[in-house]
């Protein structure tokens, strides 16, 4: 089924057409092979930097794409259609950015996000632990201060010391685990999120650092055994006696989770536009094989029993398409779009959940086997609505939300 689309500039429909025309040839016929055996496709991640895909929505200034926020989700939405595992690590690459491009130094901008956006580097985002995960304000890893020189890592983007302050101001000793890290141990850099304050300062303790992954004492388990999206490796990453340079802070300290919440807005509606992608994905195979499959001497999508199931998976698939959208232009106005944000995320994941199911009804017993992708997809869908923020959590954002706006127009009323 053609999806139209309405884009804001005919530079962003050719970026559009660029993306379906590589989706198609590199990620499609690579999807379910690479799935089955595990194999992380780390050369697509490159191909896509080169294609300028990898950071479409940063300042072309640092080697970005200078593109709202619509289009980027949209060329992510092409991406998890044809392989999630993809559309998600762009996703979880562009969140992990997020922290130098918004609040990082401009002499740390300079010399971090060129290798960052143009893909010679692959990131992992690190706040969750394995007894902090919706409960981000009490992670334990810690980023002790400690006096005196610590030596500036090197550069890539420059050669040379690393930006900001001088040597002799103390840096931090880092120690603790991250849990459910997509690209635990084949990424680049790692943005952690660690307490620097004391042990009950909350989420006012908690700082942001951009940390090479060859930093000694930076480790990753063997990946996780999941149900789905085996080429994505998701895996604990350790920081044991880690020592970071002042510069490796991005952000004041105390900053870390004000920066991670904002990254986490932004970052699901990447999670919505994938989701999309693949309830997208799931509906164009349920509609083919609904023509092309005969029953009773007709094509099974003439029964009414398929038409309607059809019918609300394609509606359902567009709503969600749309509300990620409408989010998305919000934040692209410079409006407030956490709640929208967190509505997109919850209703199309949900939806990716409903219409991968239905699509593998739709095919019936072909559908539950592994000659299709229907079951794929079904599996993949699920692990949408547990990322950055399950969808019960989203429930509480937009409740809360819903909340300070009564009481807003109570106390308006009163006055």
């Amino acid at each position: 089924m053609a999806v139209e689309r309405t884009l804001p500039t005919s530079e962003a429909e050719d970026l559009l057409d660029l993306t379906r025309g590589l989706a198609d040839k590199e990620l499609g016929p690579r999807a379910a092979p690479d799935e089955e055996a595990g194999a992380f496709p780390r050369d697509v991640f490159a191909l896509l930097g080169r294609s300028g895909l990898l950071g479409l929505p940063y300042p072309a200034a640092y080697g970005g794409g200078d593109q709202p926020y619509e289009v980027y989700l949209q060329v992510v939405e092409e991406l998890a259609a044809r392989w999630l595992a993809v559309g998600l690590g762009v996703s979880v690459h562009t969140l992990s950015c997020f922290p130098v491009a918004a609040y990082g130094t401009e002499a740390q901008r300079a010399a971090l996000l060129p290798d960052m956006l143009g893909g010679s580097q692959l990131g992992a985002y690190c706040l969750s632990e394995a007894h902090a995960g919706s409960d981000a304000g009490s992670l334990a890893t810690r980023a002790e201060p400690e006096p005196g020189a610590v030596p500036a890592p090197r550069a890539a983007a420059s050669g040379g010391t690393g930006p900001g302050a001088p040597p002799e101001a103390p840096g931090y000793r880092i120690a603790g685990a991250k849990s459910w890290i997509t690209h635990g141990g084949v990424a680049d850099f790692y943005t952690l999120f660690a307490r620097t304050g004391g042990p009950d300062s909350g989420r006012e303790g908690i700082s942001c650092f951009h940390l090479p992954a060859a930093t000694a004492g930076i480790t990753a388990d063997p990946p996780e055994r999941k149900m789905g999206m085996s080429a994505s490796p998701t895996a604990v990453v350790r920081f044991e006696d880690v020592r970071a340079a002042p510069e490796a802070r991005i952000g004041a300290e105390g900053q870390g989770f004000a920066i991670a919440m904002a990254a986490l807005d932004s970052g699901r509606l990447g999670i919505a536009a994938c989701a999309v992608g693949v309830a997208q994905a799931a509906l164009d195979l349920a509609v083919a094989h609904s023509r092309e499959r005969r029953q009773f001497g007709r094509p099974v999508g003439d029964f009414q029993g398929l038409s309607f199931l059809l019918a609300d998976m394609a509606t359902q698939t567009a709503a969600a398409r749309e509300l990620y959208l409408s989010a998305a232009r919000r934040r692209d106005a410079g409006r407030p779009f956490a709640t929208q944000a967190a509505m997109a995320k919850l209703f199309a994941t949900d939806t990716a959940m409903r219409v991968t199911t239905d699509a593998v009804q739709v095919l019936g017993g072909s559908g539950y086997t592994r000659d299709l992708p229907a079951e794929r997809l079904m599996r993949e869908a699920k692990v949408l609505q547990i990322v950055e923020g399950t969808n019960q959590i989203q429930r509480m954002v937009i409740g809360r939300a819903l909340a300070r706006e009564a009481r807003t127009a109570a106390g308006a009323a009163a006055r």
